[in-house]
């Protein structure tokens, strides 16, 4: 493949030559065996042990992330991910044998996996070492030279990643390049065999018009509104507590929270009730401590603070209650957890992804209704279904469309590497963890071998009445 050089005005410093550096040694790295890249991984995850304490501090220097998330949220994902590269790897390399088909008797097919090439990785600021470092997991697993783009919104993690990575790869295996929206346009018009980007919709359709530039494939996790359905039947203590856990996770800014609750009517007030008790539980009964919590993010920047605040105020104004929370604290970009009821679809928080600590819950009493918004909304990264009648939940996991569904809890697919992670439609394309991700990663060559014996002759040229015969004979076979 040629390499594309851009105007050296228009390229970042350090952009082109990381990437050059990169495609200039594709193929050493692409050779390299199981015993090498496991070796790679496992340096990888001694050196993250070693430093896991000075990830927890860069992270809450960015955003107040609580120690305990880190771990939960950012180091135990990535070594679960290590663990089952490092046991299944040499079983996912080797090539897979298929069947052969009658009139192909004499040949043997397989199929073989092989590196995509040099892999670009763009990592969103919400779980800016989790979100980054999974993908090129895999990706180094498979055999790819990585390129990584932490996001610029999470400084001090950025500046954690590029040093944690330069410490385990040379720049020819996998390069960081940091920098603002400036470096990840330059970064796309760059030939890359495979782009995989997380983030939101609008620059995941960018990174799709780019890949498609070069031809080259493609993974997009993006987000959306992810619901939750909590029927009549549902245990609604557990579900209060469950859905508090994962909507105020890192301060409600997960591609997969629970964005919105729909509650059946039956059920509204002791779901609020029980709610308000968890949420107290976990944060604080006063606002004050609430306010003084440890286990609380802030907002990344104060755009998002600004965004969210209004989406919340004017939600209010439009009519919903606020049945706990509602604070605000500019000069620490703090927006308290909070629960709104009395919220109607056509309410302003119900308009775009809330990324943030506001829960609003909705009422009905069909679930043709659910049904019918769910749709409406297109298909979510997540949905998330409250129910003990196994109809219920089956109907909804028919009659919907979304990346993943947990049935009675929250966000724990994500943590599984055994079921791959990913969006369908507006909520992304491709999927990566485990298995999946090598996939990816990996183009699947297919491979045919002619053994001595060949039937193939028998419809060479010229087509007589006999080749004719046997060609619509072969036919008939699979009519």
């Amino acid at each position: 493949m040629r390499v594309v050089k851009l105007e050296e005005a228009r390229m970042p410093d350090g952009v082109q030559e990381a990437f050059d550096r990169l495609h200039a040694h594709r193929w050493e790295v692409a050779r390299r065996g199981v015993k090498e890249r496991l070796a790679r991984l496992e340096q990888l995850k001694t050196l993250l042990v070693a430093r896991r304490e000075a990830l927890a501090e860069a992270l809450h220097a960015d955003f107040r992330k609580p120690r305990a998330e880190v771990e939960a949220t950012e180091v135990l994902p990535v070594l679960m991910e290590l663990a089952s590269i490092q046991k299944h790897l040499k079983t996912w390399m080797k090539p897979r044998k298929v069947s052969t088909p009658l009139l192909l008797t004499g040949t043997s097919s397989l199929v073989q996996y092989e590196p995509r090439g040099v892999v670009l990785l763009m990592a969103p600021w919400n779980y800016p070492f989790h979100l980054l470092v999974s993908p090129l997991v895999a990706a180094v697993a498979a055999g790819n030279a990585v390129l990584c783009k932490p996001s610029e919104k999470t400084p001090n993690t950025a500046r954690f990643i590029a040093e944690l990575l330069k410490a385990v790869f040379p720049p020819e295996e996998v390069a960081v390049v940091e920098g603002g929206p400036e470096v990840g346009e330059a970064l796309l018009r760059l030939p890359f065999d495979h782009f995989f980007f997380t983030g939101g919709a609008r620059v995941g359709r960018r990174v799709m018009e780019a890949a498609a530039k070069h031809l080259a494939s493609v993974t997009l996790e993006l987000g959306g509104k992810s619901p939750v359905i909590v029927d009549e039947t549902a245990d609604v203590a557990a579900a209060a507590e469950r859905v508090v856990w994962g909507k105020f996770l890192n301060g409600g800014q997960t591609c997969i929270a629970p964005d919105h609750v729909w509650v059946h009517a039956s059920k509204e007030e002791a779901l609020l009730e029980a709610m308000k008790e968890a949420l107290e539980r976990f944060y604080g009964r006063t606002e004050e401590a609430r306010r003084a919590s440890l286990d609380l993010c802030r907002m990344v920047d104060d755009g998002a603070f600004t965004r969210v605040r209004q989406l919340m105020d004017r939600t209010v104004e439009a009519g919903a209650r606020v049945v706990v929370g509602g604070g605000v604290g500019a000069e620490s970009r703090y927006i308290a957890p909070t629960v709104l009821a009395d919220v109607t679809p056509d309410t302003p928080i119900m308009a775009e992804e809330i990324f943030g600590p506001v829960l609003p819950v909705l009422r009905f009493e069909s679930l043709d209704e659910v049904v019918s918004h769910v749709r409406e909304d297109g298909k979510p990264l997540a949905l998330y279904v409250f129910s003990n009648d196994e109809a219920t939940v089956e109907r909804l996991l028919r009659e919907t469309r979304a990346g993943g569904t947990c049935i009675n809890t929250v966000v724990l697919h994500n943590v599984n590497p055994n079921l791959p992670f990913g969006g369908v439609g507006a909520s992304g394309v491709g999927a990566y963890h485990g298995e999946t991700g090598f996939r990816t990663f990996s183009h699947e060559r297919a491979v045919l071998r002619q053994g001595r014996t060949s039937l193939v002759h028998l419809f060479f040229p010229p087509f007589t009445g006999k080749a004719q015969k046997l060609a619509r004979l072969a036919g008939r076979l699979f009519e």
